[in-house]
C-alpha cells in the first residue's frame, strides 16, 4: 500500500497511468488494495481517464491504449477477467473427446482451458500440440504417461508464445482434430486479431492443420482493436464468448459465424447456451 492513502483523484490518476506503462494492464482490485481506497473510487478513477483516452477499460481493470501493437505480459493478462475466462474454459473442455490430438494456442483464455481440460476426464489419451510455454508446463507437470504433449519451438513473445518459421515449419508437419485459439480483439466484419504479427501467423498455421478451429473470447475483446487479422469468421468453426457481449454484437456474429456460444459467468459457468 502507498505511503500517503489520502491521495487527491489526479495523484491517484497518475499512478494508475505509471502501473499501466510499466505492466500493460491493471486490476481494480489490486489497485484498491495498493492506494488503500475502495474499489468504487478506483472504477471513477478508470472511468475519468478512459473518457480522456488516456486507457481503456476492461472487466475488473483497465488496458493501455497502446495494446494496439503490443500488449501486456502473459502474467498480468492473467489476473483480468478470470471468472469469464473460467466459465469459457468449462465450456470448450465439451468439445474434446479422449483420444483427439487437439492444438492449443498462446494467451491466457487457452491457458485457462488446458487447466480444466487437464482435470476433466476427456484428457485421457490426448496428444495436445502447443506454442505456449505455460500450457506445456502445465502438462510437464503432471506427469501423466497418458497425455503426449508436443512442443512447437520458435522465439518468445511477451505472451509466452512460441512464434515464427521455426514455430510454423514443425506445425505445417502435423494435423490435429481440433484447435482452441484465443483472440486480442474482435472486429466486425473482419475477424480475429493478435498485435503481434509473427504469432498471428502461427495461429494461422495451427488453423491449416486443423480439422475443426474453436476460438475462445470474452466479451471485451470486442471493443478492443489490434493490428494483424488471423482468422476470418468463416474460417471459424465455433466462437465461446460469454453472455456479456452486447445484443448488437450478439446479433451480427451470429451473422458471420457458424456456432456462437454464449456462457454464464456464474457458480454454473459450465452451462452454455448454443445460438
Amino acid at each position: 500500500m502507498c505511503d500517503n492513502v489520502h491521495m487527491i483523484s489526479s495523484q491517484r490518476q497518475h499512478l494508475i497511468l505509471s502501473r499501466l506503462r510499466t505492466r500493460g494492464a491493471v486490476r481494480i482490485t489490486a489497485l484498491s488494495k495498493e492506494l488503500g481506497v475502495s474499489a468504487m473510487t478506483i472504477r471513477r478513477d478508470i472511468a475519468d481517464l478512459a473518457d480522456k483516452g488516456l486507457l481503456k477499460r476492461v472487466h475488473g481493470g483497465a488496458v493501455t491504449t497502446s495494446t494496439l501493437l503490443s500488449e501486456p505480459l502473459f502474467s498480468v493478462k492473467s489476473q483480468l477477467d478470470i471468472g469469464l475466462k473460467d466459465a469459457i474454459a468449462q465450456e470448450a473442455v465439451k468439445y474434446v473427446a479422449p483420444g483427439d490430438v487437439i492444438a492449443i494456442g498462446g494467451g491466457t483464455t487457452a491457458y485457462v482451458f488446458a487447466q480444466h481440460l487437464l482435470e476433466s476426464q476427456q484428457s485421457s489419451g490426448i496428444t495436445i500440440l502447443t506454442n505456449s510455454i505455460p500450457v506445456a508446463e502445465l502438462v510437464q507437470a503432471l506427469e501423466s504417461k497418458d497425455i503426449e504433449v508436443i512442443v512447437t519451438g520458435g522465439v518468445i513473445t511477451r505472451s509466452n508464445s512460441l512464434v515464427g518459421p521455426i514455430a510454423d515449419k514443425v506445425i505445417e508437419s502435423l494435423r490435429v482434430n481440433t484447435v482452441f485459439l484465443g483472440s486480442h480483439s474482435v472486429s466486425i466484419p473482419r475477424g480475429f486479431l493478435m498485435p503481434n504479427s509473427l504469432e498471428a501467423a502461427t495461429d494461422m498455421a495451427m488453423m491449416d492443420i486443423a480439422d475443426r478451429t474453436i476460438i475462445l473470447t470474452d466479451h471485451t475483446k470486442w471493443s478492443s482493436t489490434s493490428l494483424s487479422l488471423f482468422a476470418r469468421f468463416d474460417q471459424v468453426d465455433t466462437v465461446i464468448a460469454d453472455d456479456g457481449l452486447d445484443p448488437d454484437s450478439t446479433a451480427r456474429t451470429k451473422e458471420l459465424v457458424k456456432e456462437l456460444v454464449l456462457v454464464h459467468q456464474n457458480e454454473n459457468a459450465q452451462e452454455g447456451e448454443r445460438q
